[in-house]
């Protein structure tokens, strides 16, 4: 059955500039796109409202908040995939690349983290193909180096799962994100509630594995994101020689570079940046890294992702908007550059038969308010 929808009297959010105007939905597809303030009969008359492209959001941790709501509570995995599907439709994303740790350590007593990830793949992926979830998923496979599973566990992987992101993990104490030891230290035994003797032995062990396998299960991620038709990201490049092996593997993008150095490294060799919204609305990171800030007004900022709140993805295109003095450039960083990166050119964009996903917005001072969001042509919130 033909179904059509319009959304009239709207600030258009276009590739590079905003236009008055009205977007015609059918059949799935952006149909038309009419430059004026009319609403025909049965439009929807969005006042003035922004309407842009749906949001794409490339890696959240959110699900797993939803599947361990407290620390070893294990709520049922259907439902927290649907309430996080059904989270991120009302904050206005409409495509998501669901992150999940390959990658395990299984012989420490005191601080294993077992396989997860083929399981709850199988669930999302079911779900999917049931009708169940909202908006559009994709796979994105975090590969822990400095591991004792990861190629047992890619191996279980293949180009059928629609994972579209392989990015390379390295959690080694006192590398990239953890080169600042105490605060690590910190963290592991706020999480895990160990002694300082089980933290020196966990250092070792994990140091002792980084030297005997992170080379083979670095190769290993590689080749599988090779295997998968999956795009090659990096992950807390924090020196130059990380982003030149970035570069030697193909990356496409960099997930949260730490220093300004490394940015501007993956600038010089063409791999885009990508930064956490919550470091750009808190202003600054919540490990000591660079800031997001500091990096947008260097023009050194290219995609923005919610990481653990994902309400913040659409804060933060709008705050982008504002520093860069450009609503479309800002909008960008949450939809057109994240489809261009991972290679989805059906989306992330207001353009003729590009997919009907789109976000209706009212900006009320600085922030956004949700008016409306539709997939495929359908409102899912």
């Amino acid at each position: 059955m033909t179904t059509e929808t319009i959304l009239a009297n709207a600030t258009l959010v276009l590739p590079t500039e905003t236009l008055r105007g009205q977007v015609r939905l059918k059949d799935g597809q952006i149909s038309d796109i009419t430059e004026g303030t009319s609403v025909p009969a049965g439009a929807i008359d969005c006042g003035g409202d922004l309407v842009m492209p749906g949001l794409i959001e490339l890696h959240t941790d959110n699900l797993e908040r939803h599947i361990e709501p407290r620390p070893k509570v294990n709520w049922p995995h259907a439902a927290a995939i649907i309430a996080h599907d059904a989270e991120l439709a009302s904050v206005g994303i409409t495509t998501v690349f669901d992150a999940l740790r390959v990658g395990s350590v299984v012989s420490n007593s005191k601080a294993n983290y077992g396989e997860y990830a083929r399981a709850l793949a199988d669930e999302i992926l079911d779900l999917r193909s049931e009708g169940a979830l909202k908006i559009s998923h994709f796979l994105h496979l975090r590969a822990e180096v400095c591991s004792e599973t990861l190629i047992d566990e890619l191996a279980k992987f293949g180009p059928e799962d629609r994972i579209g992101i392989v990015s390379l993990m390295d959690h080694t104490p006192g590398a990239r994100q953890f080169r600042d030891m105490s605060k690590l230290k910190d963290y592991y035994i706020g999480k895990h509630g160990i002694s300082d003797a089980d933290w020196d032995a966990h250092v070792a062990r994990q140091l002792d594995l980084k030297a005997r396998l992170g080379a083979a299960h670095e190769a290993a991620a590689v080749a599988a994101a090779r295997r998968y038709g999956a795009v090659l990201a990096s992950h807390d490049d924090t020196e130059t020689s990380h982003v030149a092996r970035s570069a030697e593997h193909g990356a496409h993008f960099a997930e949260f570079p730490t220093t300004i150095e490394a940015a501007r490294a993956c600038n010089t060799h063409g791999i885009k940046v990508m930064m956490g919204a919550p470091n750009l609305i808190r202003g600054g990171s919540h490990s000591g890294n660079v800031a997001a800030s500091d990096l947008a007004e260097a023009d050194l900022l290219d995609i923005v992702s919610s990481d653990y709140v994902p309400s913040s993805l659409l804060s933060a295109a709008l705050m982008l908007g504002d520093l860069w003095g450009d609503i479309s450039r800002g909008i960008a960083a949450v939809t057109r550059a994240p489809a261009d990166a991972v290679g989805l050119s059906d989306r992330g964009k207001i353009a003729l038969k590009a997919r009907a996903d789109l976000v209706r917005v009212a900006r009320i001072g600085t922030a956004g308010a949700l008016r409306g969001v539709w997939v495929q042509g359908q409102r899912v919130a």
